[in-house]
Parts: structure tokens; sequence; C-alpha cells
């Protein structure tokens, strides 16, 4: 599902990546481990297709930075990037519209009953914690229901039931056939 191949990174002389090669399929879920600076970062949003890099990725045989890659990816930052105007309801009906969901409401009501902003839905983006900010981010990632899924450091900021919700979450992602990487 997740594939990495000969993938390289550089910045300036500084190799963060250097001949990576990962594969992640279907069900599985892989977790980068390392000390900071190590690169993972520069990983994930590679495979994202977010950074130039010298390889090739692909998701489901795709390579990342097409159209039909980025419908099968969910992908959660380690620092959510949210539209200070908009309502955490809009954030969900703006991925959806861009992802051209239909029947998505409902599939959205559970994920903030889920992650307990369903009374919060109506507080604008500027108006969220840190926290509300990346329990909205994992909400936006998994309305369209991906394929795989990849999370940057996806516990930072959450509460003890947000911790607990998005690693009963990432289980159950797994066990449906999802490929994560975090």
């Amino acid at each position: 599902m997740i594939e990495v191949r000969n993938m390289s990174k550089k910045y300036g002389k500084f190799a963060a990546n250097d001949n990576i090669n990962l594969s992640v399929g279907r069900g599985e879920l892989a977790v980068l481990l390392g000390p900071n600076g190590a690169g993972k970062s520069t990983l994930i949003k590679s495979v994202c297709g977010l950074l130039r890099f010298q390889g090739a990725i692909t998701i489901d045989g795709y390579e990342n930075h097409t159209i039909e890659a980025k419908r099968l990816l969910g992908y959660v930052p380690e620092f959510p990037v949210l539209y200070p105007m908009l309502t955490i309801a809009e954030h969900l009906e703006f991925i959806a519209e861009a992802y051209r969901l239909k029947a998505w409401e409902e599939r959205g009501e559970a994920l903030l009953r889920r992650f307990e902003l369903d009374d919060k839905k109506m507080k604008l983006g500027k108006e969220l914690s840190k926290g509300m900010q990346q329990k909205t981010s994992v909400c936006c990632a998994l309305l369209p229901q991906p394929q795989a899924v990849v999370m940057d450091e996806p516990l930072v900021g959450l509460d003890p039931h947000g911790i607990r919700e998005l690693k009963a979450v990432i289980a159950k992602l797994r066990d449906n056939g999802c490929a994560l990487l975090i």
C-alpha cells in the first residue's frame, strides 16, 4: 500500500534521509522511531507529497504526488494547520467538498463525538487549543475513509481521553485493513 524505494532527501549538503526503503501493507502499522532531527518528519512529509525528494514513493501503486494517491491517503501533520476563520464543522465540510464525499455528515458527527468535539463544532479554528486543533486535524484526515494514514507525532497535545480514543481508532483502522505510518 505505502511503498518507499531508494528515497533520499537533502537540505543543502545535509542528508535528512539517505536511501530509505520501506513498505507498509494493508492492515499494517509501521512506527518511525529516532531522536530529534533523525529525518522522521521529512520522510512523512515526503510520503504525503509535501517535499521533493529523490527515489520513488507510491500509494497503492500510484505515485504519491498524483490525485489518485492523495484520494487514498489521510495525513495528520505534527503541527495542525487550520483555517482561523472556519469552524470545526466548516473544516469537515471543506474536506467533504474537496473529496466530493457523499453522505458524510453522520460519519463526521461520529468522529466529532468520539473526540469530544461535537459540542465545540461551532468554534473557530483560531479559538481552539492545541489539543482541539489536533483532534480536528485527525477528524479531517479520517473523514474520507482513507486506505492509508500517515501521522506525524499524533498524540502531542492530546488529553488522556483523546490519547485513548486515537489509539483505539488507530487499532480499528489497522484491523480494517488500513496501512498506517506513524
